[in-house]
């Protein structure tokens, strides 16, 4: 089942990812800043590529822009964790409904304003309420302390290092794998 997340709290909303945002995809994703978290500067995308990453779900995600203030910013994405997923995130709980999350605010400008944290508790709620999630993981890079101090600030704590869990720019990276029982 595919959900379709929808949700706002005060300046910071969620609405779905629709077709016509593909090119703000591709330009996000063309930045190296952005890559610099998201795959790495070495990736390379391309229309097709947006295509397949974002508009063919094989994993039944549910994928988001993410808006302050009325201008798109970010995207985020959410899919129930299955046996396969389980197996990846290697999350010890597996008698919670248990839902991943992956996300990045694309505007440079805004990191460091507190966004993040304000954003962070949408999907969660959103995914509580009508997911039926008990649990909300995510994996950001051991390297990546701003992005840990925000989940941590939302809940989150660490549960365990992934050692050469992603590939950014060819070389598997750690990451950590960071939960929030709801």
């Amino acid at each position: 089942m595919q959900y379709r997340i929808c949700a706002q709290e005060g300046s910071v909303s969620l609405r779905p990812l629709e077709s016509q945002d593909s090119p703000l995809l591709l330009h996000w994703l063309t930045d190296s800043r952005n890559l610099a978290y998201w795959e790495g500067e070495s990736a390379v995308f391309t229309p097709e590529r947006i295509q397949e990453d974002f508009y063919h779900d094989e994993w039944n995600a549910s994928r988001c822009i993410i808006q302050y203030e009325g201008r798109d910013i970010g995207y985020a994405q959410a899919y129930l964790l299955d046996g396969e997923m389980f197996a990846e995130y290697q999350y010890p709980r597996t008698d919670l409904r248990t839902f991943g999350i992956d996300q990045f605010i694309s505007v440079p400008e805004l990191w460091g304003q507190g966004i993040g944290r304000r954003f962070i508790r949408l999907p969660c709620g959103w995914l509580r309420d009508c997911g039926g999630a008990q649990a909300v993981v995510l994996d950001p890079h051991a390297d990546n302390p701003r992005a840990i101090r925000c989940y941590e600030a939302c809940g989150f704590r660490k549960v365990k290092l992934l050692p050469r869990h992603e590939l950014h720019n060819g070389v598997l990276v750690d990451c950590w794998l960071m939960a929030l029982e709801l």
